[in-house]
């Protein structure tokens, strides 16, 4: 193939790419307004959405018939029959999803297990996607798996290093997997990918520079987005707010000396304040709801320290980093839409004026879908690159 063909065929695949990208991260779209968002001329995009319908990638459908002004172009959608595996093993239990081109999930299930190893992980989702092969997702194509662990995960090659609620430490997840399901498998950290999805399909999709902070049973993890890129530091274990030293003022609210802030911003610590067993994050909200409107007892007292805690952790970090939006998943979630403006105004209280301008904070809009949808997103990212591969 001469140089010319070769320069051609090249910026025809990048083109490929961004389209697909635009509209997987962005939603369906007319031709005329991928043209308009793309730079590119209508002919171009014509042959582009044309080469990516053959390829099963995405669909077109009749524009809005109520819409009479002008000639309105076909609207492209991501094909829902191309999907991506996303996995969260948790100390309680293994969660995983099918997660369509476009962010929409399609199945979900959450298969209860104490502490699973990864055996446990392989066995369970080689089970259930097998399941869905030959039901729900029959016909669909599969493009990879990504797994969202809770604990550190090596950028280079996904090795977990260390996993600690899971008691994982060097343990290799992705080649044990790819092999029982023959697709790639991409590993990164269940927070680090739940910012991932908060910023592409949830609450910060307008925001460029983002904190966000994940609670859940195994502690704290955090992604941080600066400039629209997630950062991940030279090993890719940025974001570990939990390991950070808690911000307690007054001696009274410390529970753990010496500790983390995950030892003090506990969701364990609300649950048994709250007199549970083992909730689902609805049911800890429910309760948590009804104590605090008492404005009594240990589990509304426990809630006050929990958010006096976490409030002076977040004032901190909007000092050293500035972000435009904070994003709390999980049971940090809860905790502020208790009282989402007495939380998010002592947030400001505790940051330099300056700093707190134009702030926002929002729980994660993505639910309990938030961390399946970031690891399937991370499992698309060879396809959204080259489409045609």
């Amino acid at each position: 193939m001469n140089e010319r063909a070769t320069t051609v065929e090249g910026v025809r695949r990048t083109n490929l790419a961004e389209v697909l990208r635009l509209v997987h991260h962005s939603g369906p779209r007319s031709r005329a307004v991928i043209t308009a968002e793309t730079g590119l001329n209508r002919s171009t995009v014509s042959d582009l959405v044309g080469r990516l319908v053959e390829a099963g990638l995405v669909e077109e459908h009749e524009p809005d018939p109520t819409r009479r002004v002008g000639r309105p172009s076909p609207v492209v959608v991501p094909s829902p029959d191309v999907v991506a595996i996303g996995v969260n093993p948790e100390i309680d239990a293994v969660e995983i999803g099918a997660v369509s081109l476009g962010g929409a999930v399609r199945e979900r299930v959450r298969i209860p297990v104490e502490r699973p190893d990864i055996a446990d992980v392989v066995e369970i989702v080689a089970r259930v996607v097998e399941g869905w092969r030959g039901g729900a997702l029959e016909g669909c194509r599969i493009e990879g798996v990504g797994v969202a662990v809770p604990g550190l995960v090596r950028v280079s090659d996904g090795l977990v290093r260390l996993a600690p609620h899971l008691e994982w430490r060097d343990a290799d997840i992705a080649g044990p997997l790819a092999a029982a399901l023959g697709v790639d498998v991409v590993v990164g950290n269940d927070a680090s990918f739940g910012a991932r999805a908060e910023r592409l399909f949830g609450a910060a999709r307008q925001h460029e520079d983002v904190v966000y902070l994940n609670g859940g049973a195994s502690g704290i993890g955090g992604g941080l987005i600066l400039h629209g890129r997630l950062i991940g530091g030279v090993g890719g274990y940025a974001g570990e707010w939990g390991q950070t030293a808690a911000s307690v003022a007054e001696a009274a609210d410390r529970r753990a000396e010496g500790g983390v802030l995950e030892d003090e911003v506990n969701r364990a610590r609300l649950v048994q304040a709250a007199d549970l067993a083992a909730p689902e994050d609805d049911e800890l909200r429910v309760a948590l709801a009804a104590a605090s409107s008492f404005d009594t007892g240990p589990a509304a007292a426990e809630v006050a320290r929990q958010r006096r805690i976490l409030a002076a952790t977040l004032g901190n970090a909007v000092n050293v980093l500035n972000p435009s939006m904070i994003v709390l998943g999980g049971f940090l979630g809860i905790l502020r839409d208790l009282d989402p403006q007495g939380f998010d105004e002592e947030v400001r209280g505790r940051a330099l004026a300056a700093s707190a301008e134009g702030l926002e904070l929002s729980a994660a809009a993505l639910g309990a879908d938030r961390l399946l949808i970031g690891a399937a997103d991370a499992a698309f990212e060879r396809l959204l690159a080259d489409p045609l591969g």
